[in-house]
């Protein structure tokens, strides 16, 4: 493709050639995330608005695709509904989705857009408060969203006493932090910062969990139909937003250089 005509499909705004025939409707890239999507990964519930960090990942992928703003679709699914096997409503959807061996099964990831830890948020006046290492955690209750990769953790890693409380989303899971129904809960890192400041007071981030050879770092992924041709086209955006352009660092400096810097929680 010459350099003229990439920018003659990039002013058209309706996609290039890598995305001729590849989308859900012709000239549109149509987007999902969670209902609700929350901060930092989307500021006030609005995609649209560009804020926030995945919300500005979508936007610069789709510009690197030759998409202008408004030929970009927003569409909300929940959590475990995107995952699952079958037909989609979106080209792709990002809301935290880890890549993992399982999910690979029913869906085609894309290169990972973010790496994070997972991280533990309890009340700043409670007994978790203290924990230094994973064995001083094993007679806590947790809680955790189902069918995530903090849930695994929990249960693989940290390994209580008393079996998780399951959740069908984090919102439920922090109501029930916040009721001190539960002792604690995992998420990532930038969620676990973002609940401690603004969403549940009194609440802290009691630390991170390093990676080792029993801890991986949870990759983020866009989440795609299986064997959709369109994750070709993604991959090689997100490849010049991070190696060419430096966009993706920019994006995370901009909402996410604020959720770095707890206590590191030993696995002994």
């Amino acid at each position: 493709m010459t350099e003229e005509t990439v920018a003659e499909e990039v002013a058209g705004g309706t996609g290039n050639d890598c995305t001729a025939g590849k989308t859900l409707v012709e000239g549109k890239l149509t987007i999902g995330t969670g209902n609700p999507a929350y901060e930092p990964w989307v500021v006030g519930d609005k995609p649209e608005s560009k804020e926030g960090f995945e919300a500005a990942v979508a936007y610069g992928v789709a510009g690197e695709l030759g998409f202008s703003d408004e030929n970009v679709v927003w569409v909300r699914t929940g959590f475990d509904e995107a995952i699952q096997p079958g037909a989609k409503n979106f080209d792709f959807n990002l809301q935290q989705f880890s890549i993992t061996e399982e999910r690979k099964a029913n869906v085609t990831f894309s290169e990972p857009y973010y790496s994070t830890n997972q991280a533990l948020v309890g009340f700043a006046d409670s007994p978790v408060a203290s924990a230094t290492k994973v064995s001083e955690l094993k007679d806590l209750k947790f809680g955790a969203q189902a069918g995530t990769t903090s849930l695994d953790f929990i249960t693989k890693v940290i390994q209580p006493t008393t079996e998780p409380f399951v959740y069908d989303d984090n919102a439920a899971a922090k109501a029930a932090l916040e009721a001190k129904q539960i002792d604690a809960i995992v998420v990532d890192l930038p969620t676990a910062f973002y609940i401690s400041a603004v969403e549940i007071e009194g609440s802290k981030v009691i630390g991170q969990f390093p990676l080792s050879d029993q801890v991986a770092a949870d990759n983020f992924g866009m989440v795609f139909d299986l064997n959709n041709p369109l994750v070709e086209c993604v991959n090689e955006a997100l490849s010049r937003m991070r190696d060419l352009t430096y966009e993706l660092v920019s994006i995370e400096e901009t909402w996410l250089s604020g959720y770095t810097g707890a206590p590191v929680i030993s696995l002994d």
